[in-house]
């Protein structure tokens, strides 16, 4: 999957899954997901943003240490969605 498509799904994954009230098009790869600045999002919507990203693309986030890391922006989530696959994908092809 080309990294657009990933971002695009993304976006609509972040839609559908926490209900917002916007389009995948007007959420800029870079804008803050929590806060005042950007798109809102409180600590319920994170618990359900990291259900969604084990349940859409298979990546499990263990702690809030690291959730606080990569669940930042789009691209943030992106970055950690392609670190998790390339760590994943080794032991799997050896199994």
């Amino acid at each position: 999957m080309s990294e657009p498509d990933l971002r695009t799904r993304i976006k609509e994954m972040l839609v559908k899954n926490l209900m917002l009230q916007t389009t995948p098009d007007q959420i800029a790869d870079d804008l803050p997901l929590f806060g005042p600045n950007g798109l809102g999002l409180d600590s319920i919507d994170a618990l359900e943003l990291v259900v969604s990203m084990e349940k859409t693309f298979g990546v499990r986030v263990p702690n809030s240490e690291v959730a606080g890391k990569a669940l930042r922006t789009v691209n943030t989530i992106h970055d950690y969605i392609l670190e998790q696959r390339a760590t994943i994908r080794p032991t799997t092809a050896n199994a």
